[in-house]
Protein backbone atom coordinates (compact mmCIF):
# COMPACT_ATOMS: atom_id res chain seq x y z
CA UNK A 1 0.00 0.00 0.00
CA UNK A 2 2.79 2.16 0.99
CA UNK A 3 4.28 1.76 -2.94
CA UNK A 4 1.04 2.79 -4.35
CA UNK A 5 0.85 6.28 -2.26
CA UNK A 6 4.84 7.06 -2.70
CA UNK A 7 3.68 6.17 -6.77
CA UNK A 8 0.78 8.82 -6.35
CA UNK A 9 2.96 11.45 -4.88
CA UNK A 10 5.02 10.99 -7.47
CA UNK A 11 2.72 11.91 -10.34
CA UNK A 12 1.47 14.62 -7.81
CA UNK A 13 4.84 15.82 -8.02
CA UNK A 14 5.49 15.31 -11.79
CA UNK A 15 2.00 17.24 -12.52
CA UNK A 16 3.10 19.65 -10.08
CA UNK A 17 6.20 20.38 -12.21
CA UNK A 18 4.67 20.54 -15.21
CA UNK A 19 2.22 23.14 -13.84
CA UNK A 20 5.22 25.16 -12.83
CA UNK A 21 6.44 24.90 -16.76
CA UNK A 22 2.94 26.28 -17.80
CA UNK A 23 3.28 29.16 -15.90
CA UNK A 24 6.97 29.76 -16.84
CA UNK A 25 5.39 29.76 -20.58
CA UNK A 26 2.82 32.28 -19.54
CA UNK A 27 5.42 34.38 -18.07
CA UNK A 28 7.47 34.71 -21.53
CA UNK A 29 4.53 34.93 -24.03
CA UNK A 30 4.73 38.31 -23.85
CA UNK A 31 2.36 40.34 -25.74
CA UNK A 32 1.33 37.15 -27.79
CA UNK A 33 -2.47 36.96 -27.07
CA UNK A 34 -2.64 33.56 -28.84
CA UNK A 35 0.11 31.88 -27.12
CA UNK A 36 -0.40 33.10 -23.66
CA UNK A 37 -3.94 31.99 -24.05
CA UNK A 38 -2.81 28.70 -24.91
CA UNK A 39 -0.41 28.79 -21.91
CA UNK A 40 -2.60 30.12 -19.71
CA UNK A 41 -5.85 27.52 -20.46
CA UNK A 42 -2.89 24.96 -20.08
CA UNK A 43 -1.61 25.95 -16.49
CA UNK A 44 -5.41 25.94 -15.33
CA UNK A 45 -6.89 22.58 -16.03
CA UNK A 46 -3.02 21.18 -14.69
CA UNK A 47 -3.73 23.31 -11.24
CA UNK A 48 -7.16 21.83 -11.34
CA UNK A 49 -6.19 18.38 -11.89
CA UNK A 50 -3.68 18.33 -9.71
CA UNK A 51 -5.87 20.01 -6.67
CA UNK A 52 -8.07 16.87 -7.62
CA UNK A 53 -5.44 14.28 -6.91
CA UNK A 54 -4.31 15.61 -3.79
CA UNK A 55 -8.11 15.42 -2.60
CA UNK A 56 -8.32 11.62 -3.35
CA UNK A 57 -4.42 11.59 -1.43
CA UNK A 58 -5.52 13.25 1.58
CA UNK A 59 -9.06 11.10 1.49
CA UNK A 60 -7.14 7.77 1.41
CA UNK A 61 -4.11 8.46 3.72
CA UNK A 62 -5.31 10.68 6.31
CA UNK A 63 -7.96 10.66 9.52
CA UNK A 64 -9.32 13.63 7.02
CA UNK A 65 -12.53 12.33 5.54
CA UNK A 66 -14.18 14.02 2.25
CA UNK A 67 -17.30 15.36 4.26
CA UNK A 68 -15.04 17.73 6.54
CA UNK A 69 -12.41 18.53 3.85
CA UNK A 70 -15.21 19.55 1.02
CA UNK A 71 -16.13 23.04 2.78
CA UNK A 72 -12.99 23.24 3.60
CA UNK A 73 -12.01 23.45 -0.32
CA UNK A 74 -15.51 25.14 -0.92
CA UNK A 75 -13.91 28.06 1.52
CA UNK A 76 -10.60 28.07 -0.34
CA UNK A 77 -12.20 28.37 -3.69
CA UNK A 78 -14.28 31.89 -2.23
CA UNK A 79 -17.47 29.98 -2.59
CA UNK A 80 -20.52 31.95 -0.53
CA UNK A 81 -23.85 31.09 0.13
CA UNK A 82 -26.68 33.71 1.73
CA UNK A 83 -30.30 33.62 2.08
CA UNK A 84 -31.50 37.57 1.13
CA UNK A 85 -34.64 38.57 0.40
CA UNK A 86 -36.10 35.60 -0.10
CA UNK A 87 -33.62 34.42 -2.74
CA UNK A 88 -31.33 31.43 -2.45
CA UNK A 89 -27.59 33.03 -3.72
CA UNK A 90 -24.58 31.41 -4.59
CA UNK A 91 -21.48 33.25 -5.24
CA UNK A 92 -18.45 31.12 -7.24
CA UNK A 93 -15.42 33.34 -8.31
CA UNK A 94 -14.83 31.77 -11.18
CA UNK A 95 -16.74 30.82 -14.47
CA UNK A 96 -18.42 27.49 -14.81
CA UNK A 97 -16.09 25.04 -16.42
CA UNK A 98 -16.42 23.73 -19.81
CA UNK A 99 -18.52 20.50 -20.35
CA UNK A 100 -16.67 17.58 -20.95
CA UNK A 101 -13.92 18.62 -18.66
CA UNK A 102 -13.74 16.24 -16.26
CA UNK A 103 -11.55 17.11 -13.59
CA UNK A 104 -12.21 21.07 -13.60
CA UNK A 105 -16.23 20.03 -13.02
CA UNK A 106 -15.14 17.80 -9.93
CA UNK A 107 -12.75 20.79 -8.91
CA UNK A 108 -15.79 22.87 -8.53
CA UNK A 109 -18.92 20.09 -8.05
CA UNK A 110 -17.56 18.52 -4.85
CA UNK A 111 -16.61 21.29 -2.98
CA UNK A 112 -20.41 23.68 -3.88
CA UNK A 113 -21.81 20.64 -2.24
CA UNK A 114 -19.90 20.58 0.58
CA UNK A 115 -20.72 24.11 1.57
CA UNK A 116 -24.24 23.47 0.52
CA UNK A 117 -24.19 20.71 3.24
CA UNK A 118 -22.31 22.45 5.42
CA UNK A 119 -24.96 25.57 5.05
CA UNK A 120 -27.76 23.17 5.82
CA UNK A 121 -26.15 21.80 9.01
CA UNK A 122 -26.04 25.56 10.34
CA UNK A 123 -28.89 27.11 8.92
CA UNK A 124 -31.71 24.85 6.82
CA UNK A 125 -32.18 26.20 3.43
CA UNK A 126 -35.34 26.43 1.61
CA UNK A 127 -36.95 23.45 -0.80
CA UNK A 128 -38.47 24.84 -3.45
CA UNK A 129 -41.32 23.82 -5.86
CA UNK A 130 -41.87 26.29 -8.72
CA UNK A 131 -39.17 28.94 -9.24
CA UNK A 132 -36.68 30.12 -11.41
CA UNK A 133 -32.92 29.45 -11.34
CA UNK A 134 -31.12 32.71 -12.49
CA UNK A 135 -27.41 32.26 -13.81
CA UNK A 136 -25.12 35.38 -14.46
CA UNK A 137 -22.11 34.73 -15.98
CA UNK A 138 -19.87 37.24 -15.02
CA UNK A 139 -16.23 37.81 -17.22
CA UNK A 140 -13.54 40.29 -16.52
CA UNK A 141 -13.85 43.33 -18.82
CA UNK A 142 -9.50 43.05 -18.53
CA UNK A 143 -9.74 40.37 -20.95
CA UNK A 144 -10.99 40.20 -24.90
CA UNK A 145 -15.14 39.28 -25.38
CA UNK A 146 -13.79 36.39 -27.58
CA UNK A 147 -13.36 34.35 -24.37
CA UNK A 148 -17.26 34.69 -24.08
CA UNK A 149 -18.82 30.63 -24.14
CA UNK A 150 -21.62 29.77 -25.71
CA UNK A 151 -24.16 28.56 -22.53
CA UNK A 152 -24.46 25.35 -23.87
CA UNK A 153 -20.57 24.85 -23.42
CA UNK A 154 -20.27 25.10 -20.11
CA UNK A 155 -21.25 22.54 -17.28
CA UNK A 156 -24.42 23.94 -15.92
CA UNK A 157 -26.32 21.11 -16.15
CA UNK A 158 -24.13 18.85 -13.26
CA UNK A 159 -24.42 22.13 -10.98
CA UNK A 160 -28.37 21.99 -11.28
CA UNK A 161 -28.25 18.62 -10.44
CA UNK A 162 -26.31 19.66 -7.22
CA UNK A 163 -28.40 22.50 -6.67
CA UNK A 164 -31.82 20.28 -7.08
CA UNK A 165 -30.37 17.60 -4.38
CA UNK A 166 -30.49 20.34 -1.83
CA UNK A 167 -33.06 22.97 -2.58
CA UNK A 168 -35.90 21.67 -5.37
CA UNK A 169 -38.67 19.06 -4.77
CA UNK A 170 -38.38 18.55 -8.25
CA UNK A 171 -36.34 19.86 -11.52
CA UNK A 172 -38.43 19.04 -13.89
CA UNK A 173 -38.85 21.82 -16.94
CA UNK A 174 -42.52 22.01 -15.88
CA UNK A 175 -41.26 23.52 -12.47
CA UNK A 176 -38.47 25.77 -12.57
CA UNK A 177 -37.13 27.96 -15.07
CA UNK A 178 -33.53 28.30 -16.23
CA UNK A 179 -32.41 31.87 -16.64
CA UNK A 180 -28.63 32.34 -18.13
CA UNK A 181 -27.25 36.19 -18.50
CA UNK A 182 -24.20 37.13 -19.70
CA UNK A 183 -22.36 40.40 -18.08
CA UNK A 184 -18.99 42.22 -17.56
CA UNK A 185 -17.00 42.69 -14.24
CA UNK A 186 -14.17 43.47 -12.38
CA UNK A 187 -13.49 39.76 -12.48
CA UNK A 188 -14.39 36.32 -13.27
CA UNK A 189 -17.48 35.07 -11.33
CA UNK A 190 -20.79 33.32 -11.80
CA UNK A 191 -23.63 33.68 -9.68
CA UNK A 192 -26.84 31.54 -9.26
CA UNK A 193 -29.75 32.98 -7.43
CA UNK A 194 -33.32 30.77 -7.04
CA UNK A 195 -36.04 32.23 -5.90
CA UNK A 196 -39.86 31.99 -6.33
CA UNK A 197 -41.16 32.52 -10.41
CA UNK A 198 -43.60 35.55 -8.87
CA UNK A 199 -40.17 37.19 -7.62
CA UNK A 200 -38.19 37.27 -10.96
CA UNK A 201 -40.24 39.83 -12.80
CA UNK A 202 -39.05 42.60 -10.52
CA UNK A 203 -35.75 41.15 -9.84
CA UNK A 204 -35.51 41.24 -13.60
CA UNK A 205 -36.40 45.12 -14.14
CA UNK A 206 -34.32 46.15 -11.35
CA UNK A 207 -30.88 44.48 -12.14
CA UNK A 208 -28.45 46.85 -13.93
CA UNK A 209 -27.17 45.07 -17.23
CA UNK A 210 -23.47 44.55 -17.28
CA UNK A 211 -22.26 46.02 -21.11
CA UNK A 212 -19.04 45.40 -23.06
Amino acid sequence: MQEEFRKRIDRAEEEAMQLLLSLYLMAGAGNDPDVYGKFSLEAALRAEKLACSLRHLVYDTTEVKKREYLPLAGDAQGIEIRMQGGMFQIRIPRLLPKRRNRKSVEYLLDPLQGCLEAYAEKNGYPKYRECVICIIHTYSRENPVSRICDYDNLEWKQVLDVLASFLLVDDSGLLCDVYHTTESGAQDETRIILMEKIMFPDWLKSRKEGHF
